[in-house]
């Protein structure tokens, strides 16, 4: 589903770039996730460019599906999107593929408040020369507290124990995550995990534990899906983004639980697919000059509990706009919540996603 909104104002004078914003595309198609990510993306960030700048913004939420997309644009020769927010897999693939823009990221990204160049706030989080990260986030589980009774779940291998907790379960439909937790909860050392599951036989191992509750998993493709099965009560419990899970909880007030052990910490960022016309791409790089900035990332962990990737934001991190509620204690690296974390391996499923994804959907055909 396509959003589209416009907030004209003559403040396009207002932009601080060499180019001239006559020579930038008035118009911009940002793809994201939908849902309350997309949300806190229009108020933190698409709303106060377009009202600056009188940017048209046309929100796609196909994130999910960008990579198969942009290939399939790039061999038509017809590249209709400006801004895409993958995940740091992603963007290493659609750049080592030739689909994204590399970026000079200390001239193309605004400097810390301090003067501290981009390179250095961002750190190590700039895993890739084609990405721009925004967030730091995690995948974990909720539960209906209504379901669970007197023994809420705390381990990640409760995913796989359907006598303690009978019931649905809904996982991505993907094997990122669910092949590392069943790897965990077949034995195999944390440390262990990635060298397992590149071969065959590691593969094997987890998707048959994953076989144990196949028929008891709803599997979902967008990450409202999770949160919407636990409001409606039809799963006990299912793996989701942290801050979609805030939202179930905070915003919405659900009988739902955080079960934060083994959550998986990942990055999430924008990319420029490469290709495009001089006037979109100065358009695209004006945007993200303005909403990776150190107050915008601040600005987003105002509506969403993801932690911002420059090291000048954190500091400013506060209360929720809406609820008043402190956000830190939310956050996926604070300390009550970080006991036991699984640390996603990039660079393994850049080299290895595409052999693994036909591997899995041809088990989930089976």
């Amino acid at each position: 589903m396509k959003l589209k909104f416009l907030m004209v104002t003559t403040a396009a004078a207002m932009i601080a770039s060499p180019v001239l914003a006559a020579d930038m595309a008035d118009e911009l198609t940002i793809v994201s996730w939908g849902g309350a990510y997309s949300k806190s993306q229009l108020r933190a960030y698409h709303e106060p460019y377009s009202e600056m700048s009188g940017t048209t913004i046309i929100n796609d939420d196909s994130s999910a599906e960008a990579v198969a997309k942009l290939r399939a644009m790039n061999e038509a020769g017809n590249v209709t999107w400006d801004v895409v927010d993958v995940v740091a897999a992603d963007a290493m693939r659609l750049c080592d593929e030739g689909l994204a823009l590399e970026i000079d990221h200390d001239t193309m990204l605004a400097a810390a408040p301090d003067g501290t160049l981009a390179s250095e706030d961002f750190g190590d989080l700039i895993v890739s020369d084609c990405f721009i990260p925004q967030i730091v986030y995690s995948t974990a589980f909720g539960y209906r507290t209504d379901l669970v009774g007197d023994n809420p779940p705390d381990d990640i291998c409760d995913v796989f124990d359907l006598e303690a907790y009978p019931g649905k379960r809904s996982l991505e439909k993907r094997p990122i995550n669910n092949m590392e937790w069943a790897l965990l909860c077949d034995g195999v050392d944390k440390a262990d995990v990635y060298s397992v599951l590149e071969t065959s036989e590691g593969q094997d191992r987890a998707l048959a534990k994953l076989g144990t509750i196949k028929d008891s998993v709803i599997w979902w493709s967008a990450g409202a899906d999770t949160p919407q099965l636990l409001a409606d009560g039809e799963i006990v419990m299912g793996s989701t983004y942290n801050g979609r899970l805030f939202s179930v909880i905070e915003e919405q007030h659900q009988p739902v639980g955080m079960l934060w052990d083994a959550q998986v910490f990942d990055l999430d960022g924008w990319i420029i697919p490469a290709g495009l016309s001089a006037e979109r791409q100065a358009r695209a790089l004006d945007y993200i000059m303005f909403a990776t900035d150190t107050q915008r990332l601040a600005d987003q962990a105002k509506f969403i509990s993801y932690g911002p990737a420059r090291a000048s934001s954190a500091p400013m991190v506060g209360k929720h706009a809406d609820l008043g509620i402190d956000m830190a204690p939310h956050m996926p690296t604070d300390p009550n919540n970080a006991k036991n974390t699984f640390l996603y391996n990039y660079e393994f499923w850049a080299d290895y996603r595409d052999d693994i994804d036909a591997k899995f959907q041809a088990w989930l055909a089976q």
